[in-house]
């Protein structure tokens, strides 16, 4: 008998032994895969995800800004990326919204299409403090941001406007439908005015489009009603979409013939007004947003890696008129 209550007191110890080393096992393994899991408080920078990339631009209203989100999908997929595309309309605070959000969202890369190239300032301040690569777009960033992607702005005015005085032989009269208060902006009227200022071409009108076909045509129905038929010989658009809100309200007003016009973008909307027999779209300095985009990508992940990049990345343009639309590729 004692020898098997012996016997049976070392199958309890044994068994209770093995009992606790299986806790102390799983005790160990519960701790080592919540050091991993980061802290409770999700500040630690997220683990095996997907890279996330957020563009925002000026509005999607514009078939430009439609073309470069398109891009950017395309650069995503090739990384294996999700993109998120979206709409300011031209609203500096509803902009700002926006980053923060891709910043709670911990994205990788931000992209940025600034609607006002000063006011957005403290919001790129905001992703940088965050660790957050951001790239700007078309247009100039204030706020620090790593790299500016933009087509040659300056170069797509002065095309323009050496297209205009080659049309008027140098001499008449124009208007210049003028756009949102960002660089590519400025700049397109920079070149545009530094190309004409040393001809007889006098500029009798100058307003704010806000790079909308509908803000377009109204103010130009204004400068019509301000200068009689026969007064103005050309209008220089600061991109497409104004160019055919200006065709429109000629159109309407009855001065078809009166007037040609001349934009910046080369969207598919234009070209095909241009292609119209009686466009007076005369010409319009080509960008490539989807190769624009794609650059701002490929220099955004190299931001994130680690490597240095350029601080402005232009990209050329070229002059699309009537004569030339047929070898136009487009976007």
């Amino acid at each position: 008998m004692k020898s098997n209550a012996k016997k049976f007191m070392m199958f309890v110890f044994m068994f209770v032994l093995a009992l606790m080393t299986a806790c102390s096992g799983a005790s160990e393994s519960s701790s080592e895969g919540n050091s991993n899991s980061g802290s409770s408080d999700g500040s630690e920078p997220k683990q095996d995800e997907k890279l996330t990339i957020a563009l925002t631009v000026g509005t999607l209203a514009n078939p430009f800004f439609v073309a470069m989100g398109k891009g950017t999908e395309e650069a995503g997929n090739e990384l294996g990326a999700e993109v998120i595309v979206e709409s300011a309309e031209y609203d500096l605070a509803k902009q700002t919204s926006q980053i923060e959000n891709f910043i709670t969202k911990k994205v990788d890369v931000i992209l940025l299409n600034a609607v006002d190239t000063k006011g957005i300032a403290a919001a790129v301040q905001q992703a940088k403090e965050a660790g957050i690569p951001v790239i700007a777009v078309d247009v100039n960033a204030e706020g620090g941001v790593d790299a500016t992607v933009t087509s040659d702005n300056y170069q797509a005015g002065q095309l323009a406007g050496e297209y205009v005085i080659e049309q008027l032989g140098g001499k008449g009269n124009i208007a210049i439908i003028d756009g949102p208060p960002v660089s590519a902006v400025t700049d397109r009227i920079q070149g545009f005015e530094d190309a004409i200022k040393n001809s007889d071409i006098k500029v009798v009108a100058k307003q704010n489009g806000e790079g909308s076909r509908e803000k377009a045509l109204t103010v130009m129905e204004s400068i019509l009603q301000a200068n009689p038929s026969g007064s103005i010989d050309a209008v220089f658009a600061i991109n497409d979409p104004e160019a055919i809100g200006v065709e429109i309200a000629q159109e309407q007003a009855g001065r078809k013939d009166e007037f040609f016009v001349v934009g910046v973008d080369g969207a598919p909307e234009a070209t095909e007004a241009m292609a119209k027999e009686g466009s007076s779209i005369y010409a319009t300095s080509a960008q490539s947003p989807s190769d624009m985009v794609k650059k701002a990508v490929e220099i955004g992940m190299k931001v994130k890696n680690g490597e240095e990049v350029e601080d402005l990345i232009k990209v050329p343009v070229e002059l699309v008129t009537q004569e030339t639309l047929d070898s136009y590729k487009g976007w």
